[in-house]
């Protein structure tokens, strides 16, 4: 069975949230994208649902937590190269987001992180043996 994951997070201002994601590569899907929501496209299976606070607190009914205080998640994604993963790292870094701990290269697998403008934290890995 081939499943789809749509990971729903909240933030602060829509506009500057795309804005930093299309610094990144990444671009959203339109059919799903409006002024209170924007469809990520992080795979052909995984998305993020960037979400405004009113939109957010419609499904999930509570709040969304202060990242500066909290984490409800951590989002992990596998990355095609160690270069792709300092690429994006250092993007994000640049573009309104701040790296988040140091680089750990553990031989098996390569990982760096960040956190986005709203305070998410995202974790890039690259499995080196998964190169061909």
């Amino acid at each position: 069975m081939s499943n789809m994951i749509f990971v729903n997070l909240p933030v602060a201002d829509l506009p500057a949230a795309m804005r930093f994601w299309r610094a990144l590569g990444y671009a959203f899907n339109p059919d799903y994208t409006d002024d209170t929501a924007a469809c990520l496209i992080l795979s052909d299976s995984a998305f993020a649902m960037l979400l405004t606070h009113d939109k957010f607190r419609g499904f999930a009914g509570v709040a969304p937590v202060d990242t500066a205080r909290a984490r409800e998640v951590l989002v992990a994604l596998q990355i095609d190269s160690r270069a792709d993963v300092d690429r994006l790292v250092e993007t994000a870094a640049t573009k309104g987001g701040a790296e988040h701990g140091a680089a750990k290269d553990h031989g098996f697998m390569y990982y760096r992180a960040f956190a986005d403008p709203d305070g998410h934290i995202w974790e890039l890995t690259h499995f080196p043996a998964q190169e061909s």
